[in-house]
């Protein structure tokens, strides 16, 4: 049976700068087992399946999957699947350019702003959970990454259905530079119960204010080339550590320097400390997955 399949390249407007998430649009009738081995197949970081809603209000229910396990919600994930049913034509945006995804962890509220090669997506970031870590998984993480991290900035796991472990730098070389143990971080994360590991550090100048870099071996992804959930995640961390305006800041995050990508990732924070991830997203695979 033959089902419609993109491959979208997200937080990016160039062709594979971004990161790629595969999406079957067609993906009624396939099971749990199946929709775990076709994300194995892909082998990217996401792959994704778009079924009819089940929640009043909805527009559509997104299953996401990494190569080992299902994911309650993620965020490029779930800029690209809008993407690619917008352009598939499976959906239509709402009064005010909205739409509702339905998936893991409820309702996600999307905006849609432009059309075609200009359209912009952004989504609110799930409500997040944050909790300090201890001092010795402190010690381990620094073990781990081969490096102190901030001491005025303690690290904390943040949940916004994934789960990361936020950890911020002295500056943006810092998180460039480093060489993370992906052996002994899966193992890290699996003792802690978290999805990945997520640093950040600042630049001086330039276009992006902060540099990042997300980490999931435990999922079977070593780096995540540009990760929503991951920079929102950091960002109600700098919330709640104090490190953004009170009334609020839009920021850009630059990530995927070292895996060969480039991609821009745009922030809000509102004065409420509210979250909105959004980016550029294109189609670079558009066709049929037969199975």
């Amino acid at each position: 049976m033959k089902r419609s399949l993109k491959v979208v390249d997200v937080f990016t407007r160039q062709p594979l700068l971004g990161n790629p998430v595969a999406v079957v649009l067609d993906a009624e009738g396939l099971e749990t087992d199946a929709m775990q081995a076709i994300a194995r197949w892909t082998n990217l970081s996401e792959t994704t399946f778009v079924l009819p809603p089940t929640t009043a209000g909805a527009d559509y229910r997104l299953r996401i999957f990494t190569p080992r396990s299902e994911l309650p919600f993620a965020g490029h994930p779930t800029l690209g699947s809008a993407h690619a049913i917008l352009e598939a034509e499976r959906v239509s945006p709402r009064q005010r350019g909205r739409l509702i995804q339905e998936c893991g962890t409820g309702l996600v509220e999307l905006t849609v702003e432009g059309q075609g090669a200009e359209r912009q997506l952004t989504f609110g970031l799930p409500p997040a959970k944050l909790e300090p870590l201890h001092a010795a998984d402190i010690a381990a993480l620094e073990r781990i990454l081969g490096c102190k991290v901030d001491s005025k900035t303690a690290p904390a796991t943040v949940n916004v259905g994934p789960i990361w472990t936020i950890a911020q730098l002295g500056d943006a070389t810092a998180v460039l530079d480093l060489r993370p143990d992906f052996a002994s971080l899966a193992q890290f994360e699996r003792r802690l119960g978290v999805t990945g590991l997520t640093v950040f550090g600042a630049y001086e100048r330039g276009d992006a204010a902060i540099e990042v870099r997300s980490f999931a071996p435990s999922s079977g992804v070593e780096e995540d080339p540009v990760c929503g959930s991951g920079n929102g995640s950091v960002a109600v961390f700098q919330w709640e550590r104090g490190l953004l305006p009170p009334g609020g800041t839009d920021y850009a995050a630059a990530q995927g320097r070292c895996v060969g990508r480039d991609g821009r990732v745009r922030v809000n924070v509102d004065a409420d400390g509210k979250v909105r991830i959004g980016g550029s997203c294109v189609t670079c695979v558009d066709g049929a997955l037969t199975i």
